[in-house]
């Protein structure tokens, strides 16, 4: 798929969050700025709220204030009693400092503030007129007093006092009224606003799972796509690898038929060369003179180059195709093998032979095995002692090579060796398990199992520690 597939199948969820997230994002400032608002109506209203309440308490103290004074006042005059001036006194001082305290709070409103002023002077009228009264029974001076009593005068500064108090009552309350009104627009703003704010979350929300469905299918169809393409890959790389397997294993057979058609030849062929020149030699020793010492040494080193020829030729025949395994079997076979290979190296080898029943495909196998084992001791393990262990089980045999020489880390091994290569496969091949335990210093095991037929058992782990 190219880039311009996947840009264009990407557009359709590129729109959906372009959309979805500015819609989120109104929601959410037009929840905050529902909130902001509501907050500052609210404050307003209460702020109205609490000017009417105290205006409307000071007002109401105020008359209650002024009944209290004139109660009292009208008790002195008419009793004379000087008990009735406290309660007048203290209404008076109560009602200076509820002039003092409507003052400052109607001080910003001008509209208030007038008709507190016509009230003020009420107050301060009806104040003087009840002092005037009260001096004048103290004097006592009863025509007055009783004259300023009888007249009309304080009464209708009264009805002044309660008329002006009355309206700046109407006034608080109208502003109770409108601070309640406002409160409840805010109210009603913010369950305007939370419910539009909630129908635009749920909107951009069914527009998300929408969106995460649909993403969803898309890495499901993805994932799909991708585990089809990985099975498909996975049955290219098992019928690449069986291939390689069957080439692996079928060059390893054509190689032993050369081995085989090579060691006849030279079995047939050089054999033949050689037995007839050293039978040409002795022939020779009979017909001429052999006293003479020029002739005697040539005679004598042509025959032991002819008898080293025929050891070499046996040797390589023998490497090439072991007459021992099929004549002797593989115990045979593998003492000779080791045997030759101590005389020949100056190495050690231990044996510990079990007899053991294996096609003859599986007993070659083994025997190639300890055969590239001992060539890799020679070459590289620097070894002064060899074990070689073959042990029959009821459902496989075990195949050991140990070493006391430097070892090496299995990790390091290039790929490209092919001598462990070939042995692990060769080993495979015939159904077994092939391990290799090393460490540097510590020598090295070339473990292998093989089952005794191809229908045997699951075979046994081999061992992943051991050293020389």
């Amino acid at each position: 798929m190219n880039l311009k597939q996947k840009a264009l199948r990407w557009l359709p969820k590129v729109r959906q969050m372009a959309l979805s997230l500015p819609m989120a994002l109104l929601a959410a400032m037009v929840l905050v700025g529902i909130n902001e608002t509501g907050h500052m109506r609210s404050q307003d209203a209460v702020q109205q709220m609490e000017f009417g309440l105290l205006a409307r308490k000071n007002v109401s103290t105020l008359l209650q204030s002024m009944l209290d004074a004139e109660t009292g006042q009208r008790g002195y005059l008419l009793t004379g009693d000087e008990t009735y001036l406290a309660p007048y006194s203290a209404a008076v001082s109560t009602v200076h400092s509820n002039l003092d305290n409507l003052r400052t709070q109607f001080m910003a409103e001008p509209s208030d503030m007038q008709e507190f002023a016509y009230l003020s002077r009420q107050v301060s009228r009806k104040l003087a007129e009840m002092e005037l009264s009260v001096r004048l029974r103290r004097q006592g001076n009863e025509d007055a007093w009783k004259f300023v009593l009888h007249t009309d005068l304080g009464r209708e500064q009264m009805d002044a006092i309660r008329s002006h108090a009355q309206e700046l009552l109407k006034r608080s309350d109208v502003r109770l009224e409108a601070g309640r009104q406002q409160i409840e627009e805010s109210l009603m703003l913010s369950r305007i606003g939370i419910a539009t704010v909630t129908a635009i979350g749920l909107l951009a929300f069914y527009m998300y799972l929408r969106q995460a469905h649909a993403v969803l299918l898309v890495n499901q169809r993805e994932q799909a796509l991708l585990e089809r393409e990985r099975d498909r890959l996975e049955g290219l790389v098992k019928q690449r690898t069986a291939t390689l397997s069957e080439l692996a294993s079928h060059l390893q057979q054509v190689r032993e038929e050369e081995r085989g058609h090579l060691a006849r030849e030279l079995h047939d062929e050089l054999g033949a060369l050689l037995t007839a020149a050293k039978l040409d030699v002795a022939r020779l020793k009979s017909k001429i003179d052999t006293t003479a010492p020029d002739v005697s040494e040539r005679l004598r080193h042509l025959t032991e180059t002819l008898n080293s020829g025929i050891a070499l030729k046996r040797r390589i025949i023998e490497d090439l195709r072991p007459s021992s395994l099929s004549n002797l079997g593989l115990t045979a076979a593998i003492e000779i093998l080791t045997r030759e290979y101590a005389e020949r190296a100056g190495i050690e080898v231990e044996t510990s032979l079990e007899a053991v029943k294996l096609p003859d495909a599986s007993q070659l196998t083994v025997y190639r095995m300890v055969q590239e084992a001992l060539t890799n001791i020679g070459k590289y393990a620097k070894a002064s002692k060899v074990l070689v262990s073959v042990h029959g089980y009821p459902t496989h045999v075990a195949v050991q090579v140990r070493d006391n020489g430097e070892g090496f880390d299995p990790a390091t091994v290039r790929p490209n060796s092919h001598g462990l290569s070939g042995m692990r496969h060769r080993v495979e091949a015939a159904g077994g398990r092939l391990s290799i335990t090393s460490r540097p210093g510590n020598g090295t095991l070339v473990s292998a199992v093989l089952p005794l037929s191809a229908g045997a058992q699951e075979l046994p782990k081999t061992s992943d520690s051991g050293t020389a």
